[in-house]
């Protein structure tokens, strides 16, 4: 990586910067403003109108989408950016103002029936409440007549009109009064109460200790017409809202309209950005960031074809980003690896390693060739046909790759959709024929030879372990730390190595076994000597290179972790051999057939979803815990190039 600055005529600067965002091979940074002469142009105010409308075409496709949803299925999600013209740049300018005008409609509209759908909501509540007084013939909001008191209202309690006047009775035996039930049930009495008006205050006494309370919201009409003047409301509302939908969904025409233009107002505001972070003067600005050491020349030569301006490059520092960069074969891979961390200055780019490693175990623990070739055939499929970004190509062939591995594995284990082969012989002859009998070549049984797979797995644990210590080998020699290269990383390879040599000579040969041994006693002897070298004193050093053999316990719990190679390999064998089983339970007859093909293809569905997933997570689980633990720091900066940062739509490359 190197720095670059590029110092230009500030009349060239809209060009420059459309070139730059177009070939995306620079990082930009943000000037400090410590520059003499120079000072920061202010594009905040334009910023916020194009975030502004970068907000509301969101909003008017989420709601077009509601109202309207875009045919693509499931698969869409595959299928690339749409490719433009450079040319076509200008056209969408010209047409975005007819866009913006078309999404704030559309947010308008929505904005109505959100009003209107609360409005109902209000109205419902209202006719609920309507509905216990559709008796009655006078407006809820009567209090009286010239000689008469009359109470509209409620209780909070269920009475008959006899026990109602008891009530009323019994808490002033003076008071006047008749009355008349309109609505009754549980814990709720509507009724109407006439009393003299002499006797008003008395009466509302009264009715206060029983709880009494008139209605919310009364009007003066009468309930029965109020009720039907809200109905005929909510049908107007219903309608309103329909021809709103209606006018919605008459602007799906333009959804290609409102992503273009989205990602054109995205482009800008980050090109504005960019001018609001950089130095001007009178006549010039300067440009300052970061550019592969490839990219240096491209640069050069891009810079002064399209503006008059001097290109310098130099050294990057400590805080430089890291751009990472690998063969079709571990390119995949990178996002794994940036999903953990960005390498830092450091370290090395584990991606061929992490590439490798997690082909092999992700194909070791799904381990089916028929699912293998499946992943193989349907990403296969999916890059020709739908032409993805590079973010999900790489992806897509990131589970290409796996599905390789899973193939041969699945050969390797005879499972081919588990034992479907030899389940299907034996459902149509009659025979009982295994895999291992029909397949021409010699195979290993999870389920039988456990023991010996189980001893491969922690082998290939201890190489995946190795591989991660050489790389911090590696890593320590480069950086001259020889003594952590050969005492702290070299001593315990060594070590591992001598207790594999051990254990193999205990299967094989009494001479390995003794080599193993001296080989272990001579790593561990150096362990003690050099590990407490950072200690004072003769018996702190020896204390503290003892104490460093506790460290075999954390290499052999490491190794025990790969016998979830064994384990997700088993289980996806066993569950496939399940679902054969149930598939071909039925027999050969019509019914039995129709079973066989609902299940097969349901069965092994579900079980290439759960255990797809198990394998990927577990896989990341070896590469991030088991391996990266064994040098790898991380804590670097992805290398973010000032580019189209578009969602829709990218720009043909000349």
């Amino acid at each position: 990586m190197k720095t670059v600055r590029i110092v230009a005529l500030r009349s060239d600067r809209k060009r420059l910067l459309e070139h730059l965002q177009d070939s995306a091979l620079m990082q930009i940074k943000k000037a400090d403003g410590s520059r003499g002469g120079f000072e920061h142009v202010d594009m905040s105010r334009h910023m916020q109108v194009f975030e502004r409308n970068v907000t509301l075409t969101e909003q008017a496709l989420k709601i077009l989408d509601g109202v309207s949803p875009e045919k693509g299925g499931m698969l869409s999600s595959f299928k690339g950016r749409r490719q433009i013209d450079p040319d076509e740049i200008g056209a969408i300018a010209a047409g975005s103002g007819n866009v913006i005008s078309v999404c704030s409609r559309i947010v308008e509209l929505d904005k109505k029936r959100a009003d209107n759908i609360a409005e109902q909501t209000r109205i419902a509540t209202q006719l609920v409440q309507l509905e216990a007084w559709q008796k009655l013939d006078i407006p809820l909001n009567t209090t009286g007549t010239r000689s008469t008191a009359i109470f509209v209202g409620s209780f909070p309690e269920q009475y008959t009109e006899a026990a109602l006047k008891e009530a009323i009775a019994a808490e002033n035996p003076k008071l006047e009064f008749e009355l008349e039930i309109e609505h009754a049930e549980p814990s709720l009495t509507c009724a109407v109460i006439f009393a003299p008006l002499s006797q008003k205050a008395m009466a509302e006494d009264v009715l206060r200790v029983l709880g009494f309370a008139r209605p919310m919201g009364a009007t003066s009409k009468i309930p029965k017409d109020k009720a039907e003047r809200l109905r005929e409301k909510t049908k107007r509302l219903k309608l309103e809202n329909e021809m709103a939908e209606d006018e919605i969904a008459s602007y799906t025409g333009k959804r290609e309209d409102i992503k273009v233009t989205q990602d054109y107002f995205r482009i800008r505001t980050d090109k504005y950005n960019v001018i609001n972070n950089i130095d001007h003067s009178r006549y010039v600005f300067v440009i300052e960031g970061y550019v592969p050491e490839e990219d240096c020349e491209k640069l050069r030569e891009l810079c002064e074809r399209v503006a008059t301006c001097v290109v310098d490059f130099g050294e990057a520092g400590e805080d430089a980003p890291v751009k990472l960069k690998n063969n079709k074969f571990a390119e995949p891979a990178q996002n794994i690896l940036t999903m953990y961390a960005v390498p830092s200055k450091v370290d090395i780019d584990p991606t061929p390693v992490l590439a490798f490693f997690f082909y092999f175990f992700f194909g070791m623990m799904f381990s089916d060739a028929g699912y293998g070739i499946l992943m193989v055939l349907a990403t296969g499929l999916a890059i020709k046909l739908f032409k993805p970004d590079k973010r999900m190509r790489n992806n897509l062939r990131l589970f290409q790759f796996c599905g390789i591995s899973t193939t041969l594995w699945g050969l390797v284990f005879g499972s081919i959709f588990g034992d479907a082969p030899a389940a299907l012989y034996n459902m149509f002859t009659g025979s009982n024929i295994t895999m291992a009998q029909l397949l021409p070549w010699p195979t290993l049984d999870p389920q039988k030879q456990a023991l010996p797979l189980m001893i491969i797995s922690i082998a290939f644990g201890l190489i995946h372990v190795l591989v991660g210590m050489s790389c911090k080998f590696i890593m320590c020699f480069k950086q001259k730390d020889y003594a952590g290269a050969f005492f702290d990383t070299g001593l315990w390879m060594l070590m591992l190595i001598g207790f594999a040599v051990l254990a193999a000579g205990i299967a094989l040969s009494p001479v390995l076994m003794t080599v193993g041994t001296i080989i272990a006693i001579a790593s561990a002897v150096g362990l003690i000597l050099t590990q407490g070298r950072g200690k004072k004193g003769i018996v702190g050093k020896f204390i503290g290179g003892l104490a460093s053999l506790y460290d075999i316990t954390s290499y052999i719990s490491d190794l025990l972790s790969y016998s979830r190679l064994l384990a997700l390999g088993l289980t996806t064998g066993v569950m496939a051999q399940v679902f054969n089983m149930l598939a071909t339970m039925m027999g050969t007859n019509v019914l039995g057939i129709v079973f066989l093909v609902v299940i097969f293809l349901l069965g092994h569905a579900i079980n290439i979803g759960l255990n797809a997933l198990g394998s990927y997570v577990h896989t990341m689980r070896l590469q991030y815990v088991e391996m990266f633990s064994k040098f790898y720091e991380g804590g670097g900066k992805e290398f973010e190039p000032f580019s189209l940062n578009s969602k829709y739509i990218k720009i043909q490359e000349d």
